[in-house]
């Protein structure tokens, strides 16, 4: 009897440790890796035990056979594939429910209006989601707008601003097919909302957005800047936006951050110097208030526009007044640099260069 008793003793403590050490790994957090956390990536198609090793070898449970006990336990809920972040001790139930509802690592991106493709595969490099060359192999794909602009020779225009949740490495097919499909649900919304007034194609609208949001910064004045381009467009007037000089020279690889009137000339589609009506597609990624502006532009006599040292732009319906408002523009630049020069910590404009993606003084003649 006693060796029974001993036995019995035995089992009873062994049971009573193992219960332990079973309600230790699923209701005591447990932490088992470096202090700046781990990133565990749970591939597409793994096992409930193959997830439990992979968090069991990375220390983010205590043991794998009771995360997979608990999960097939829970047999109703599926263990979501993607890339999580553990950055504090967790339960195996918290970690559990974590990834069973797909709680996946996401980074913030904010793309902002007027950006080119260019420009957000700069960003997107620097911000360590992909490299540039990917993001922009994507970009010059145009096949998510095929059937909105069967000619369209890249998703330029369509990659719409706003801000993104990514994962940590997306691809660039990725980043664009988000944009793309934030920009097609902006449109709807637009189109819903007020008729085409423009009388222009979804690529023209988006195409003459693109120069509207690159002229100006301040949305109040983007439906009058959308009016000056309509009314020079009916007139046969070249619409002379510095901007689309910049991007034909972007297209060619020949932009240095910098535009001076010796850049002017360069021949290409994209130069409205050069050329009379719209280039043949957007130069940047406009936002709503500049697709409701091109949209349904308002009817005015103004066919010029200058800037006005302020952010913004003093506006024309003749020469005269065009060359009054230069001349303006060019005093009050005047006043800028002398009080520069007195003070070291005032920067003035310069008055005939842009850097991307900053909107230039416009030239209208």
């Amino acid at each position: 009897m006693a060796t029974v008793r001993r036995a019995f003793t035995i089992l009873f403590l062994t049971a009573l440790v193992m219960a332990g050490w079973v309600g230790a790994s699923l209701y005591l957090p447990y932490q088992n890796f470096p202090s700046e956390g781990v990133f565990v990536d749970i591939p597409h198609g793994a096992s409930r035990r193959a997830v439990a090793r992979l968090l069991a070898n990375q220390g983010v449970v205590r043991s794998s056979w009771v995360f997979e006990a608990l999960s097939r336990r829970r047999s109703r809920s599926t263990l979501q594939a993607g890339e999580y972040f553990f950055e504090h001790p967790a339960t195996s139930r918290e970690v559990f429910d974590t990834i069973a509802n797909g709680r996946v690592y996401v980074r913030e991106l904010t793309i902002p209006e007027g950006f080119s493709m260019f420009d957000i595969a700069d960003l997107v490099q620097r911000e360590g989601f992909t490299s540039r060359d990917n993001f922009l192999a994507a970009a010059r794909n145009p096949a998510l707008i095929r059937d909105l602009v069967p000619g369209a020779p890249s998703l330029e225009g369509f990659l719409f601003p706003a801000t993104y949740e990514f994962p940590r490495h997306p691809t660039g097919e990725q980043m664009v097919s988000a944009m793309v499909a934030h920009f097609r649900k902006e449109w709807a919304e637009i189109t819903a909302e007020q008729p085409n007034l423009s009388g222009l194609g979804i690529e023209q609208v988006v195409t003459l957005a693109s120069l509207v949001e690159r002229e100006t910064p301040k949305a109040e004045e983007r439906p009058l800047v959308a009016s000056v381009f309509t009314n020079r467009l009916h007139r046969r007037v070249p619409l002379q936006c510095d901007p689309t000089v910049v991007y034909a020279l972007e297209l060619a690889g020949n932009y240095n951050g910098s535009l001076d009137a010796r850049s002017l000339p360069f021949d290409s589609p994209y130069n409205t110097y050069r050329h009379i009506g719209l280039p043949p597609g957007p130069i940047a990624n406009p936002g709503s208030p500049s697709l409701k502006a091109t949209f349904d532009p308002p009817e005015t006599d103004y066919l010029y526009f200058v800037a006005n040292t302020e952010g913004g732009h003093f506006f024309s319906r003749t020469l005269a007044e065009h060359n009054h408002n230069v001349a303006l523009y060019r005093s009050r630049l005047a006043a800028q640099r002398n009080a520069a020069s007195a003070n070291t910590s005032v920067t003035p404009p310069r008055p005939d260069t842009i850097s991307s993606p900053a909107p230039a003084p416009q030239r209208l003649r």
